[in-house]
Order: C-alpha cells, then sequence, then structure tokens
C-alpha cells in the first residue's frame, strides 16, 4: 500500500474527483491475518468495494493494482457488477494465471514497464490485443517493475485513459 506504485496510482486517481481506498492485503504490513496467495486477498478486494460502494452511492466503481495486487484486482473487479474499469499496473505474468481475463470485457488499461522483471514484457503484448472488450497497453520503455524515475509516466497514463474512457471526469 505504501509503495511508490501504488501511492502515484491513488495520487493520479484522486486528482481526478474519483474516490480512492488503498488498503493493503491480509498479512501485509500491520495488517491482520495471513498471506492466501491471492485467494483470501480476492475476499479483502471484494469487502473494500463493498466499503466504497455504501460509502458512496452511485459512483462507478474501479479497480486498479499493482504486481500482485493488478492479479487479485482484475480477478474480482471483472466479476463485481458495480465496477466498470480496471487498472493493472506491473501486471506479474511470468508466473501468474490470467486465463479469468479472456472472460472480461470490461474496459482494462494496462501500464507496464519494458524491464519487468516479473512480467516479460512480449507475453503482456500478445496477451492485452487478445482479451475481449477495449484494452490500452502503455509500455514504458526502460523502467523495471516499479517504473523507477518514471512515475510521471504512469500519472500520464492513467489521467489520459480514465478521462478518455470517462469525459465527465475533471482533468
Amino acid at each position: 500500500m505504501h509503495n511508490k506504485v501504488d501511492f502515484q496510482a491513488a495520487k493520479s486517481i484522486d486528482a481526478l474527483g474519483v474516490p480512492v481506498l488503498r488498503f493493503n492485503f491480509r498479512g501485509a504490513g500491520l495488517s491482520e491475518g495471513v498471506h492466501d496467495r491471492g485467494i483470501g486477498e480476492r475476499d479483502d478486494v471484494s469487502t473494500a468495494l463493498q466499503f466504497l460502494a455504501a460509502e458512496f452511492p452511485g459512483v462507478p466503481l474501479l479497480v486498479a493494482g499493482f504486481s500482485f495486487g493488478s492479479i487479485v484486482g482484475l480477478s474480482v473487479g471483472c466479476r463485481a457488477p458495480a465496477v466498470t474499469h480496471l487498472i493493472a499496473l506491473g501486471l506479474p505474468i511470468n508466473n501468474s494465471d490470467v486465463s479469468f481475463l479472456f472472460e472480461c470485457r470490461r474496459p482494462k488499461l494496462f501500464v507496464h514497464g519494458s524491464n519487468d522483471e516479473h512480467g516479460d514484457v512480449r507475453k503482456v503484448e500478445e496477451l492485452v490485443p487478445s482479451l475481449p472488450g477495449e484494452n490500452r497497453l502503455v509500455i514504458v520503455e526502460g523502467v523495471d517493475h516499479f517504473f523507477t524515475g518514471k512515475l510521471g509516466k504512469v500519472d500520464q497514463a492513467i489521467t489520459t485513459w480514465l478521462t478518455e474512457q470517462v469525459p465527465a471526469l475533471k482533468k
């Protein structure tokens, strides 16, 4: 929750006037519970979405996640009726099952570093155009999994995509 990529994504989305909730998965940081290899963490995302829906009734929800959080967030967001848009930052495709994405028609933004050590950029470049729905891939050249030195490119990708997808958002 406190890494620079999560923080930048939250800051970018908040700047557009979209309510943001950052949280630690079970067992991370000071949270209770133990890491559950993506199974229990789906419940964490579902609970967060229920909280946001109750706090902001009638507001469309989006799910954004980084690394492991992108896998868990996408898997829940693809099935949650209230979620309208999905953002994956640094998708760790090298060791993750992403087959659920082939059933997900929601608009998706993928932002990926060209030198991401957890997600071979060629695999991501093959995956994104093969998915149903409207999808966009933004490759940030010359960066690793944490977008070192180029977080502004992450901000630009999120801001541009969301304002195109939802023109009512403030710029």
